[in-house]
């Protein structure tokens, strides 16, 4: 080397494990945008586990409008074909390390799509699910046949829990937390007993739960550790039509109370003076998140959930 020259370092000469640490600064939408074609060092630090321990697609929301016609929603096709490409180039530089997927509550997959994810992330532990309108009972049972690992579930409500929770309690066997965001009635309530008897935390925060529901889960789930009810809409009666006037309970009686004493964790709030109380009640029980502060709908009391 000639004296004055510099000595020059090319990008691809970095090491890989720096290359990882500046990596596991970018988001979903940088790490699929193209940087893996760079050279063979990128596209090795690309594909490196640490990336993909977490799949979170909690920002990606789908461009729809309601309809009155199944699937209730349509959604553009420029919304189906970016979350295509996303999935498509995140699975493949993942190499089916994903532990943990995270969709966003507005993010209509559809059942292609969902197979196909399953089918990529085998060794799934927990699963934050998007809303169900376009998902259909054969595409969900197929994915959770294929995710035999899962442990963890947050999902919405649903019309019919009783397919899948069977389905989770014949090929999940270390499965142990379920969050539901919506309505929580009997029926829902007796699909988990009867199927997920070893379930350990359950979390129903802000949403409306009947009371013989939460008295029927503290009944039957021996195992139940951790039980979050923060800022719900307790009603007695039923959410089966027709529909009578619904008493709210302001105050958990001494029954309820009993009950939860055994749980590590009963995490309760009914107050006049909180603000997502406030919204609950107003919201008649089914929050609509997107009229609030982005991703508070992630927040939850009991902290495995949490995201």
């Amino acid at each position: 080397m000639e004296e004055g020259a510099y000595a020059v370092r090319r990008w691809e000469d970095l090491d890989t494990d720096i290359l990882v640490k500046i990596f596991l600064s970018f988001d979903v939408f940088q790490l699929t945008s193209g940087i893996a074609h760079v050279c063979s060092s990128w596209r090795l630090a690309c594909c490196d586990p640490l990336l993909w321990k977490t799949l979170d697609l909690s920002m990606l929301r789908s461009n729809f409008i309601k309809i009155p016609l199944e699937p209730y929603v349509y959604v553009d096709g420029r919304s189906d074909k970016t979350l295509t490409r996303l999935l498509r180039i995140s699975l493949s530089l993942s190499r089916g390390y994903i532990r943990t997927l995270i969709f966003h509550f507005n993010l209509y997959v559809s059942d292609e799509q969902l197979t196909y994810t399953a089918e990529r992330c085998p060794q799934l532990r927990r699963l934050v699910m998007p809303a169900w309108n376009r998902i259909k009972k054969v595409g969900m049972c197929k994915a959770i046949r294929t995710w035999r690992c899962l442990e963890s579930l947050t999902m919405p409500s649903i019309a019919n829990p009783l397919y899948l929770m069977e389905e989770i309690a014949l090929n999940c066997k270390n499965f142990c937390e379920l969050k539901i965001m919506g309505p929580f009635d009997v029926p829902f309530a007796s699909a988990i007993a009867k199927f997920l008897p070893n379930l350990k935390v359950l979390s129903l925060r802000c949403s409306m739960i009947v009371k013989d529901a939460l008295i029927l889960i503290l009944d039957d789930l021996p195992n139940l550790e951790v039980l979050n009810i923060s800022h719900c809409l307790l009603i007695e009666g039923s959410m089966v039509p027709p529909l009578t006037p619904k008493k709210i309970i302001k105050k958990l009686d001494n029954i309820i109370l009993q009950k939860a004493a055994r749980l590590r964790e009963f995490l309760t709030c009914i107050e006049d003076s909180c603000i997502m109380c406030q919204r609950t009640r107003s919201d008649e029980g089914l929050l609509r998140w997107y009229k609030y502060e982005e991703g508070l709908w992630k927040m939850d009391e009991a902290r495995s959930l949490a995201l």
